[in-house]
């Protein structure tokens, strides 16, 4: 044997030890994780769930995250109206696969991202199986992303919002004391135990007058949830109606960061540190599911 033949039979042997056995880079390398997926809903509108939202994404984003809020709200969004962005795209044009989904993120502060659910887009109010079957497709890659994906929900149960809870991990259900946000809150946490035996729930009394009537309010609900559902949500916490927070709209900045010592800031701050939101993960990707809850 040559002294080439040698050398390239220990090249040969070598490549294959390197093959068969990772690197010390290799092995301390840690894998990629997908992002953690929230969803943030409520039985009716007027709840102040964006608000929530969108605080909540400029808090976890503040800490350090790569952090992107959905306004599934399509075709009413208003989520860019509460952090003061103007998106040149929505969820209309990735739907419409006029976008990749990336390209359609607007900048919001602190570094979070934003997909705008779009205003006045007659496809998005009602769309079809195979329309969301399509958005959920192009939506999939962005988990790959961000630490933490955050979808703030319009009211009520349409078909994209029960997708979304046969998917999730998490839900935060956000509603008022008011008799028939209590009620229409009800309906939507029997909902998504349907569709989802093993989700997470939790409750958050917005707007409140006082903490006695944040109390009066969960207990009703929690009596409810127990008499005919045989469980209940847990209970977060309430947010006390501010004035602070009509101002930090009409400035569209979030209170948490317009005033961040306001009663409200403070109590959405705890809401944002509920340890569920910190695990919130599905085995198979969030959006693969969503699109096997359209079948």
């Amino acid at each position: 044997m040559s002294v080439i033949q040698s050398i390239r039979g220990e090249l040969e042997r070598l490549r294959l030890i390197r093959h068969k056995y990772p690197s010390e880079q290799e092995l301390t390398k840690e894998p990629r994780k997908a992002a953690r997926v929230i969803c943030i809903a409520s039985g009716k509108g007027g709840t102040g769930k964006s608000i929530v939202a969108t605080n909540m994404a400029y808090m976890k984003a503040r800490e350090g995250m790569r952090v992107l809020l959905v306004d599934f709200d399509a075709g009413m969004a208003n989520a860019h109206l509460l952090l003061g962005v103007a998106p040149k795209y929505d969820l209309g044009h990735v739907m419409q696969g006029e976008i990749p989904a990336k390209e359609a993120l607007a900048d919001g502060p602190c570094g979070m991202k934003l997909l705008s659910g779009g205003v006045g887009r007659h496809a998005l109010v009602n769309p079809t199986r195979r329309q969301l079957d399509r958005l959920f497709r192009a939506l999939n890659p962005l988990e790959d992303d961000f630490d933490l994906v955050i979808i703030d929900h319009g009211a009520g149960m349409g078909y994209a919002t029960v997708a979304h809870l046969a998917a999730t991990s998490t839900l935060l259900l956000v509603t008022n004391p008011e008799v028939t946000a209590l009620s229409d809150g009800y309906a939507l946490y029997k909902r998504a135990n349907m569709v989802n035996p093993d989700i997470r729930v939790g409750l958050v009394l917005n707007r409140c007058a006082s903490e006695v009537e944040a109390s009066n309010a969960w207990e009703r609900f929690r009596g409810a949830s127990q008499r005919f559902l045989g469980h209940a949500p847990q209970y977060i916490g309430w947010v006390p109606a501010d004035p602070g927070v009509s101002r930090s709209i009409a400035r569209r900045e979030p209170i948490t960061l317009m005033d961040p010592s306001s009663p409200a800031a403070h109590a959405i701050e705890g809401v944002a540190q509920w340890a569920p939101i910190d695990y919130a993960r599905t085995q198979r990707p969030f959006y693969s599911r969503a699109r096997s809850a359209l079948r």
